[in-house]
């Protein structure tokens, strides 16, 4: 290849080049002249039968909690090796499940699983708050993931403070210690005050740490902003796991096949003092509408602050599955978090705050009170902007209990949300227990779901963003050996206004297309006319399809954007 010459048209063009080289590994290379005239290029959402047919795009993700070691690590205390260990087994569980995205817990209670100048170590890796692990597991795990083309999300708690299996005593540095002001005492746990505004700073600090310092894909939260209410009885019996029917267990409404009782007195959230301070400073807000307050200005500064630091991180949020008690349809009750969470997720929608929406739609379909298919319509009528709306799945409930699920029931889930006619695909698993210990032969059901790889889809807060201007060149080399080739895969350019993520893959056998994505795993390298990134595979030279036919190739950005595709001919 004559890279010098290409390399100043780029220069002068601001074009992109791929490379593709087929090569045998057990013969002589005889290399296949290459000229503009005999490649053509294909959109990316091109359909014809000289193009490949679109990738799939489907946001396929799992929730891994570590707060009470819930999904990792299996104990606190385990050595470094066999943390790695049993995270590179979870992430190749979803690897080979063709699932795209993991949403690790990076902060489970105002403490962290990696190293932070701000909060302790969290417990749930060592035994003891504080005490250092012996590694950088969030950097382990950006790292592994990437390597399989895997995205992570890091999930933050953002008041939660101290959970109730919490055993160690809380570190100097964590925020009880800190911010004493602004930690309250509530069901059992501590909390960080929304009310206060060193809380607030608090958890943006922390947040923002994390996006500058590692290089995830996106910031998640969970349902967790003001405290789901305990009453007297029950004042220590808030939910341990993201389960939003346990969450809602005070609820008033009798669902079938949950248990659930009236309170006789409901607990309010102690937050009198920034409350008062509220209204000494003129504040004229009733106080349900301040603490909704409260957490819409918070939901929108980590949006914005995460969007003016690294644009193409996705922020995402799960709330509780039921909507406003003034919106819902007929047939709908249950708790409203509008009310008792005081999480105005319609406003997030409408201000487009967000980039993904995963309400917890954690009911089975047949549960008339919270409709599975009638809450999936609800939310993306409540969509203006047309942000992502990806469904969390309860697939934990596949057990063996009396009123556990079958894979069946997920199954029939998946089917209706990708039954929503023109919106984007895309659902959360809670959580990874039930994958890895393949509860009832949950992972057959999955995969049957996966057939193949998929592409996230397009983030909509992308569309103001540049686009990828591809011009692709190919140049083949392969060998005699129809049994297995070496692929490499080059992209000049000068563009850098979107990282690259990786590239496309299209491989043509007989008259079958077959997709594989690559992720980059190294960085760009500068060079003369602008910078490069490669990888390099090996793919049979013939399936049961037939022999290897055509390749194409195209540039994935961090936008989840596909470049115009490069296609070749392999000439036998």
């Amino acid at each position: 290849m004559v890279r010098q010459g290409l390399m100043g048209c780029l220069s002068r063009a601001g074009a992109a080049l791929f490379a593709i080289m087929l090569a045998s590994s057990c013969s002589v290379i005889e290399t296949t002249s290459t000229t503009t005239a005999s490649q053509r290029t294909c959109a990316s959402g091109a359909s014809t039968p000289d193009c490949p047919p679109p990738a799939a795009r489907e946001f396929r993700a799992l929730w891994v909690a570590t707060v009470a070691n819930i999904d990792w690590p299996s104990k606190p205390g385990l050595s470094v090796a066999q943390q790695k260990a049993e995270a590179t087994a979870l992430l190749n569980r979803v690897q080979a499940l063709n699932m795209n995205a993991v949403l690790l817990q990076v902060r489970p209670s105002a403490d962290a699983i990696y190293p932070s100048a701000i909060e302790p170590w969290s417990e749930w890796l060592t035994g003891e708050q504080g005490r250092a692990p012996g590694y950088d597991p969030l950097a382990f795990w950006v790292t592994e993931a990437k390597a399989r083309g895997i995205e992570l999300h890091a999930w933050f708690n953002p008041y939660r403070a101290r959970h109730t299996k919490a055993v160690s005593a809380n570190a100097k540095d964590h925020v009880v210690n800190r911010l004493p002001q602004a930690v309250k005492s509530y069901g059992g746990f501590l909390w960080l005050d929304p009310g206060e505004i060193a809380a607030q700073d608090h958890s943006f600090a922390v947040i923002m740490d994390v996006v500058k310092r590692y290089d995830i894909d996106g910031v998640h939260f969970d349902d967790y902003f003001y405290p789901y209410p305990v009453t007297e009885q029950a004042a220590t019996q808030q939910p341990s796991t993201q389960n939003a029917v346990a969450n809602a267990l005070n609820g008033v409404v009798n669902v079938p096949g949950v248990v659930t009782r009236t309170p006789e007195r409901e607990l309010d959230f102690p937050d009198e003092p920034s409350w008062r301070a509220y209204v000494a400073s003129g504040g004229k807000l009733m106080r349900a509408d301040w603490r909704r307050d409260n957490v819409n200005r918070f939901v929108e500064r980590v949006y914005r602050g995460v969007k003016a630091e690294k644009p193409w991180l996705r922020f995402g949020i799960s709330p509780f599955g039921i909507g406003r008690p003034d919106r819902r349809p007929p047939g709908i009750a249950g708790f409203s978090q509008y009310d008792k969470l005081y999480a105005d997720v319609e406003l997030w929608l409408e201000r487009g705050w967000l980039d993904y929406l995963a309400p917890q739609l954690y009911c089975p379909i047949e549960q008339k009170p919270q409709a599975f298919a009638v809450l999936l319509d609800y939310w993306h009528r409540q969509n203006p902007l047309k942000r992502d709306i990806f469904p969390g799945l309860y697939t934990s409930q596949i057990n063996d209990a009396a009123r556990g699920w079958e894979p069946k029931e997920i199954e029939r889930q998946i089917a209706l949300i990708r039954a929503q006619p023109g919106v984007a695909q895309g659902h959360i698993h809670f959580s990874a227990a039930p994958l890895l210990q393949n509860r009832r032969d949950v992972n057959a059901t999955l995969a049957k779901a996966y057939p193949t790889t998929a592409l996230h889809t397009i983030a909509q807060s992308s569309l103001e963003e540049s686009r990828i201007d591809q011009v692709i060149e190919i140049d083949i080399e392969r060998g005699a050996s129809q049994i297995q080739s070496g692929l490499k895969i080059r992209s000049f350019s000068d563009q850098t206004a979107s990282a690259p993520r990786g590239f496309a893959l299209y491989l043509r056998y007989g008259s079958r297309w077959q997709f594989e994505f690559l992720p980059l795993l190294s960085s760009p390298v500068a060079g003369v006319g602008g910078t490069s990134v490669a990888v390099e595979t090996t793919i049979p030279a013939a399936t049961a399809d037939g022999v290897l036919s055509a390749v194409a190739a195209s540039l994935v950005d961090r936008y989840a954007r596909e470049s115009a595709r490069a296609v070749r001919e392999v000439r036998p």
